[in-house]
């Protein structure tokens, strides 16, 4: 997004690199979670602690995808702009 939109201030480059990544990942995740639940429900016991701790795997990597990872990474390219933009003068 930096490239296609520089003039654009960071934070509405990282809110539309979200908004247009999120329903991808909300789908990927939940086709994910809806073939595991399958798994559970069809599957037999010995699997089901297994596709437990995928099912718990997945929601939390996609939470932290969207929580954690968003606000990690436009912190770390703004201090990155701050400290080449200093570097500059």
């Amino acid at each position: 997004y930096m490239t296609l939109y520089p003039k654009r201030n960071l934070a509405d480059l990282v809110n539309g690199a979200i908004n247009s990544t999120l329903s991808r990942t909300i789908n990927t995740s939940g086709t994910t979670l809806v073939t595991l639940l399958a798994i559970v429900i069809f599957g037999g016991e010995t699997i089901r602690g297994f596709i437990f701790a995928l099912i718990i795997g997945v929601v939390v990597g996609t939470a932290a995808t969207i929580f954690i990872a968003t606000p990690l990474a436009y912190d770390l390219t703004a201090k990155r702009m701050k400290k080449a933009e200093i570097e500059k003068k």
